[in-house]
């Protein structure tokens, strides 16, 4: 046979690792091997975990399990899940105490969610998550309990998160249903965050985000307060302090709820967190503009594990979000690097890293573009309405097909993005 084919793996099946594995393999077909590390034999679309928290949806609805696709794919699967990585070894330590080396690692991990940073956070504590899909289903659960004995809600995100779409999305989805239901004048809603103002979302908002959505917060009766840290949440209980712009603590409040869903701060796995020239301080992938690690050039990452300064001091810490479509531009960008690399030719691939985000809220919605991510951009756009939730449906139907196929297909194209002017790759 002569010499063994090149290994490359792909450490994560999420959003991202799930579709690199499928593009991986298309891009670099007879001239390498690829295999998929995961800590279980399911897809979950994180996107609809909102809908499985009010029971929109069905968690088995948004499933996909993995193995018969890869093996139909000729993609190696474990779900043994990975304990650490070892850039320097070339290897990655699974939990049953074996180990894969590799030539190629593609990290697309996800974040370990961090609620332990702010006590009582999460589901282990009071408060919610849609982070998961199980931590979904849980959170369905609680709402139907609280349905019964409606009370205050508290909505929002804790210091240092990245993500906040999903927490608005999910604060205007209650609205939706509480209204449905016919029990939203017995409920009071706030809507709390780090971000220093509505429609921030890390990204210093986008178009008129900030408009849109305080318009949509106002016109549901939902208060708000920005540049928040929670100190702490109770049973029924959140103690939140409001900073002013100095960094000071201008204001303090204990927030009664009933219920509550607040989206942690993000950081690295513990199998790749504290690596030397791997990872920074909080265990994100170190990556430059071609998703390679400076470091340990056969290492690849993408998704919401790799690091991302973020845009501007605010008063409390407010991370940049990874969504969907430049989680999409980095697959792309690796698997056309990764098939020069096999060629023998340096990578040349950019992943364009627009953000594009469709949020739902059941009865409209928000979307927006940003064209590049980081300001200045060249677009810089957003609008709302029913559309956003058909678009939104849309997506789910489209990309879990996509998953269920195995197809690498962006599906930038099917929603004719490009109509948009958003390409995935920087073209020179």
């Amino acid at each position: 046979m002569g010499m063994s084919l090149p290994q490359i793996i792909i450490l994560g099946a999420g959003l991202g690792g799930t579709i690199a594995a499928y593009e991986i393999r298309d891009a670099v077909k007879g001239k390498a091997t690829v295999t998929v590390v995961n800590d279980q034999e399911d897809y979950w679309f994180v996107p609809s975990n909102p809908w499985v928290a009010v029971r929109w949806r069905e968690p088995d609805a948004i499933r996909v399990h993995l193995p018969p696709i890869m093996a139909r794919k000729g993609i190696g699967f474990t779900s043994v899940g990975a304990k650490r990585v070892h850039p320097a070894e070339n290897r990655v330590e699974l939990n049953d105490g074996t180990s894969l080396s590799y030539d190629y690692l593609v990290i697309a991990t996800g974040p370990d969610l961090a609620f332990d940073e702010v006590e009582g956070l999460g589901p282990a504590g009071f408060t919610q998550s849609i982070c998961k899909t199980d931590h979904a289903a849980h959170a369905a659960d609680a709402f139907e309990a609280f349905c019964a004995n409606p009370g205050p809600i508290v909505v929002g995100a804790a210091q240092g998160a990245s993500c906040y779409g999903p927490a608005y999305e999910f604060a205007l989805i209650l609205d939706t249903e509480l209204r449905r239901r016919k029990i939203r004048d017995r409920v009071p809603m706030t809507y709390i965050s780090p971000e220093p103002y509505i429609g921030h979302l890390g990204l210093d908002g986008v178009g008129d985000t900030k408009t849109l959505l305080e318009s949509e917060l106002r016109n549901r009766h939902i208060k708000w307060i920005t540049n928040t840290r929670i100190t702490k949440v109770e049973s029924g209980t959140m103690h939140v302090e409001e900073v002013a712009e100095d960094g000071a603590v201008k204001d303090t409040h204990d927030l009664p709820f009933g219920y509550s869903m607040i989206l942690p701060a993000f950081r690295g796995i513990a199998a790749v967190h504290g690596i030397e020239g791997l990872t920074n301080p909080r265990g994100f992938v170190l990556a430059d503009k071609h998703q390679r690690n400076p470091t340990f050039r056969n290492v690849y990452s993408l998704g919401v594990c790799v690091a991302i300064p973020p845009i501007g001091p605010t008063p409390v810490p407010v991370g940049v979000p990874k969504t969907g479509f430049m989680i999409e531009s980095m697959v792309t960008a690796i698997a056309h690097n990764l098939k020069l690399e096999l060629d023998g030719k340096e990578p040349t691939e950019e992943a364009t890293w627009n953000a594009v985000c469709l949020a739902d809220f059941g009865d409209g919605g928000v979307a927006f573009v940003a064209q590049p991510q980081i300001p200045p951009r060249n677009l810089n756009w957003s609008s709302s309405g029913k559309w956003v939730h058909l678009a939104k449906i849309g997506f789910e139907k489209y990309f879990l097909h996509k998953v269920r196929r195995g197809t690498s297909e962006p599906f930038y194209e099917k929603l004719a993005m490009h109509a948009l002017g958003i390409r995935k790759l920087r073209f020179k």
